[in-house]
């Protein structure tokens, strides 16, 4: 789930979901048409969640109908212009050279594109730096590069990393993100922005981390677990196997929140994944395959008191049993 789906509520994603799928019947009429309109109205979270699904659906268009060539699809447009005589008008059939075509289907994040190295769903990467260090990058991540004859700094844009740092006596190492600075002490280490939050975790030397609005400082030792803001960092915690586990396409799950293993099945699976606000915190213990979601989530399902609702190929949610 996106950090914009993640703003709107549950409810409002699953009527959009649900108003999408009936509007993609050629069957729809008139009246159909008109409620869905007063829903859409009713609310601006309606109109937010609306605009979130068309952009998820509209991925998967030209992947519809297999033999036909093409998808049909709700066009984005202006609320305030549609009227209820335009009905199915909104509806349009992409050919295989649409815009939504295969780079669109990757689902690489549009702030990615420019970056140094980025992934997309699914995919991850492995990368040996100029001076020697490794870097991997977890799937639907993005990093700048700025190595200088100072020092040596990654950028993460979004995403999650590994680094095993290469010893440089003149260069710091550094890693930023919107929330702060970790500089490495001599390390391995991994890194994953979640929303307004960095989460670092240590598994050999030692990390310093410098929030970038408070300016709180402390040093995270080999073994230790922090959450930072630009404001403050939380108290350490036992380092979760979580943060490297996933160089082996497998996540390992300690005493986790089912929201955060969830928020990172979405990112190796194409489409919407979900969650009911009343499963989020339910504790996860295990090991669930990356390279295979599905496999993932009918684990989950019989290990917790959670059900896997699907909607669409591309629409799913976990809800309470």
């Amino acid at each position: 789930m996106t950090a914009t789906a993640q703003k709107l509520s549950h409810a409002s994603l699953q009527q959009a979901a649900h108003w999408y799928v009936q509007l993609q019947d050629e069957h729809a009429g008139p009246q159909l048409q008109q409620q869905w309109q007063a829903w859409f109205e009713q609310h601006h979270d309606h109109q937010a969640a609306w605009q979130y699904v068309q952009r998820v659906g509209q991925r998967f268009a030209p992947l519809q109908h297999e033999g036909s060539g093409a998808g049909r699809v709700l066009r984005e447009h202006d609320a305030r212009r549609f009227s209820r005589r335009s009905g199915l008008k909104s509806l349009l059939v992409l050919g295989a050279g649409s815009l939504l075509g295969w780079s669109a289907w990757r689902g690489a994040p549009l702030q990615g594109w420019t970056a140094d190295l980025a992934t997309g769903i699914g995919e991850t990467r492995e990368t040996r730096l100029a001076d020697g260090s490794q870097l991997w990058l977890g799937a639907q991540s993005a990093v700048d590069l700025d190595f200088s004859r100072l020092a040596r700094v990654l950028r993460l844009r979004f995403g999650e990393i590994l680094v095993e740092t290469a010893h440089d006596g003149r260069r710091p190492f550094f890693v930023d993100t919107a929330q702060g600075r970790m500089q490495a002490l001599g390390t391995r280490f991994a890194v994953c922005q979640q929303g307004e939050r960095t989460r670092l975790d240590v598994y050999a030397g030692a990390v310093e981390v410098s929030t970038a609005l408070s300016g709180e400082r402390c040093i995270v030792q080999a073994g230790q677990q922090v959450d930072f803001t630009t404001q403050g960092i939380g108290p350490a915690r036992p380092a979760q196997s979580a943060g490297e586990s996933w160089v082996h396409k497998r996540l390992n799950a300690e005493d986790m929140p089912l929201a955060h293993l969830l928020q990172t099945l979405g990112r190796y699976r194409h489409g919407h994944l979900g969650w009911h606000p009343a499963v989020a915190q339910l504790s996860v213990m295990g090991a669930f395959p990356l390279d295979d979601t599905d496999r993932a989530l009918a684990l989950l399902q019989a290990a917790l008191p959670v059900r896997v609702q699907r909607l669409t190929l591309w629409w799913v949610t976990v809800e309470p049993a």
